[in-house]
């Protein structure tokens, strides 16, 4: 069984595969206009970010948010050789493929501490991951029943609600919740773009796929937080006082100030 330590970014083992893999549009995101298979221009011969320290400043803070679940290390693992040395279209197009079947073990090694029954969907998911032509595997199929299995966990663990506190899919853009009391809520897939969430309690809050860019988490407490990923804090803003479940780090980026 994959730990979270194998799950995570090790960009040190990789061949830079998202700097060439993915499709960039200029936008507040990206500073270029970058298509799918051509490298970026910060990428270096020994497949380093030449301004990893200052993306945000130059324009690509979309590269500080995007996380592979250590994709790119196990697909440069297996290839043996970069990109440079063969055709990466290959690796390429397993990147996103692997990328969703790692983001699913995150999510099932986490419930797996919460729901023992959970162990054969990681048996399977890993077992589909070593598939040696992931363009074969139906992504889709997986998630679904996958997502059975972490609904039920979060079920088990945040209990019955009132009312107010199901907000799935909900659209908080901009909302206010400074103190909220979240704690326990479902709010997988809502789109809290930009909400004031400072000091709100969101103990055991579901956040799964929530949209938490540019939301302001200065002072909120996510202990506990089902299925939260490095991702989505990187979008988020926050502090020193911002605290966060074990398995995620806090983010380079934020300051004292919450920028």
């Amino acid at each position: 069984m994959p730990s979270r330590t194998d799950l995570k970014a090790d960009c040190a083992h990789c061949f830079g595969l998202c700097c060439v893999a993915l499709t960039f549009s200029r936008s507040a995101d990206f500073a270029i206009d970058k298509s799918a298979g051509e490298a970026c221009p910060n990428l270096d011969d020994d497949f380093r970010c030449t301004i990893h320290t200052k993306l945000r400043a130059k324009g690509f803070p979309g590269c500080t948010v995007y996380d592979c679940f250590g994709a790119g290390q196990e697909i440069s693992r297996r290839a043996g050789a970069s990109w440079r040395e063969q055709d990466g279209r290959e690796m390429f197009a397993a990147l996103p493929i692997l990328r969703q079947l790692h983001e699913l073990l995150w999510y099932l090694t986490e419930a797996l501490e919460l729901n023992e029954d959970v162990q054969p969907a990681i048996d399977r998911v890993e077992a589909v991951s070593r598939t040696p032509d992931l363009a074969t595997v139906d992504v889709m199929a997986e998630r679904a029943v996958v997502n059975e299995l972490l609904l039920a966990t979060s079920r088990h663990v945040r209990g019955k609600q009132p009312k107010k506190k199901e907000r799935r899919g909900a659209d908080l853009i901009g909302a206010r919740l400074r103190g909220a009391d979240l704690a326990k809520a479902n709010l997988r897939g809502a789109y809290l773009i930009g909400a004031d969430l400072r000091q709100a309690d969101l103990r055991q809050a579901d956040l799964i796929g929530a949209d938490l860019r540019d939301a302001d988490l200065r002072g909120a407490d996510l202990t506990g937080a089902l299925f939260l990923t490095q991702a989505q804090v990187n979008a988020a803003r926050g502090d020193h006082a911002t605290r966060l479940p074990k398995a995620v780090t806090r983010p380079a980026h934020w300051s004292a100030a919450g920028a």
